[in-house]
């Protein structure tokens, strides 16, 4: 039997179509890739927000000399670079993509992880993101910086393989893709925490 389509209904199944094509493209990241992110995200900020916990004013402020950064200056860190982080993996996102570049990539995600966590390798922090006091209370930046690790957790659970086709230039590393940047983001709170374990134990750090 011979069918005829109304050019209106034949626009609507091409439009369908399209749409089944453009989307089969844009594949959800792995459950090892996402499973991955995740547990590191979620195993980083328990242990950061662990090691601040139940801090007297003298410890949270403590700096065995003047070259060295106080928990608290610590803590900002982490929670301003989070912040900073994630708002660069939105950006890499919105801009086009470069899948091109993916020959460039030269590091692999767990060697990217352990490189940023080795403290025996000094960084020194951008102006940006070193600490100025920008929270008044402890608490206030704990809140912060949970509801900016749960955006990023937010964001990894619905994330696609897109994160694989948009990257950027990392100054040590070279070409990060947005999955790898994001990665880094919670190996970045993790170095810092380390920090923070060190800080406990310089000299004169008060026992309460």
């Amino acid at each position: 039997m011979k069918t005829n389509l109304s050019f209106q209904k034949l626009l609507t199944i091409l439009f369908i179509a399209a749409s089944i094509s453009f989307s089969s493209n844009a594949q959800e990241l792995s459950k090892q890739e996402k499973d991955y992110a995740l547990k590191l995200l979620k195993s980083t900020r328990e242990k950061f927000l662990s090691e601040i916990k139940n801090l007297t004013p003298e410890q949270w402020n403590f700096k065995a000399d003047s070259t060295r950064w106080s928990i608290a200056e610590c803590a900002e860190h982490i929670t301003v670079s989070e912040e900073t982080l994630f708002g660069l993996v939105t950006k890499i996102m919105a801009d086009s993509a470069n899948a091109d570049k993916q020959a460039e990539v030269k590091i692999k995600t767990d060697d990217l992880v352990k490189k940023i966590e080795d403290r025996s390798v000094k960084a020194k922090a951008p102006e940006m993101l070193k600490p100025t006091h920008r929270w008044k209370t402890e608490a206030e930046l704990i809140a912060q910086f949970e509801a900016d690790r749960q955006k990023t957790i937010d964001y990894v659970k619905n994330a696609n393989s897109d994160l694989h086709t948009h990257l950027m230039q990392q100054p040590a590393f070279g070409y990060l893709d947005a999955y790898q940047w994001l990665v880094l983001l919670a190996a970045h709170s993790a170095r810092h925490t380390a920090q923070i374990e060190e800080v406990k134990t310089l000299p004169g750090y008060p026992k309460n």
